[in-house]
């Protein structure tokens, strides 16, 4: 039994599991930065919502790299595809995104929040592949945009 798990935990990884851990504190940490702006605004998707998907895109950005590293150099073996993983992330949070776009009265609600969901997994990505200079500037150009560049909500007469 013991031999089993030995067997198990001893898989050689492609990053150390100190930068494992740095990696999906970290997307969790710059999506949630995401998130406080949203959250601010009382928007659907705000704080949880877009540090969950930054570490769900960090998660499936490691498994990809694990996944290259098992079994990449094998003979044999299925020919892997890095870029599925991209599509795929960016698949499953438009459709998470498209969930909070509805339209009212003939006004779209809710692009900007699910832009911001779609930015938090490519930050996700970024960061899960050790990308840091990216995350951090598409973190701080995400937040300049969803701050900065607000428009004025307008009263109607």
């Amino acid at each position: 039994m013991l031999n089993v798990l030995a067997e198990e935990f001893s898989h050689e990884a492609p990053v150390a599991i100190e930068v494992f851990l740095v990696r999906l504190v970290g997307a969790a940490f710059l999506c949630g930065l995401i998130g406080l702006e949203r959250e601010f605004r009382n928007n659907s998707a705000g704080l949880r919502t877009n540090m969950l998907i930054g570490l769900a895109s960090a998660v499936f950005t490691l498994v990809g790299l694990q996944i290259m590293h098992e079994f990449g150099n094998q003979p044999n073996t299925v020919q892997i595809d890095p870029i599925r993983l991209i599509e795929a992330v960016t698949a499953g949070i438009a459709f998470l995104a498209a969930g909070v776009v509805f339209q009212m009265r003939g006004d779209v609600k809710g692009l900007t929040t699910g832009a911001s969901m779609w930015l938090s997994g490519a930050i996700g990505l970024c960061v899960g592949l050790g990308m840091w200079i990216v995350a951090v500037a598409a973190t701080s150009a995400g937040i300049v945009i969803l701050w900065l560049l607000r428009k004025p909500k307008l009263q109607r007469v």
